[in-house]
């Protein structure tokens, strides 16, 4: 069974930086995408960052563009999300997901609170 496990959350100020991580347990995730996911309070949840299955594409929605930068490190089993210059509107609760077999398997999330 495929589980994953957020962490690295917490409340920033604007302009801050922080790193959110992504501990994947039940398959091996050199071989698989993986993503991050964003759900703001009362929105919908959107898509932030994907990286396919080897690292050689990245792809970032919106306001992540050249804020945001997804990775993952296949030793560690570990997908990353460094965020930097945050601002109130990355405020939401960020889920991993990684593809297994065309399925995508989340996570519980972690929140992230952008606040002066």
């Amino acid at each position: 069974q495929v589980h994953l496990v957020e962490s690295g959350g917490g409340v920033v100020q604007p302009g801050d930086s922080l790193t959110l991580s992504c501990v994947v347990s039940g398959v091996t995730i050199s071989n698989h995408a993986m993503g991050w996911h964003r759900e703001a309070p009362g929105e919908d949840r959107v898509n932030v960052a994907t990286i396919n299955w080897d690292g050689s594409f990245k792809r970032y929605g919106g306001s992540a563009k050249g804020r945001f930068t997804i990775s993952k490190v296949n030793a560690k089993n570990t997908a990353y999300l460094q965020m930097e210059d945050l601002k109130p509107e990355d405020t939401g609760v960020y889920y991993c997901t990684v593809d297994v077999d065309s399925r995508w398997v989340w996570g519980l999330g972690t929140q992230v609170t952008v606040s002066s």
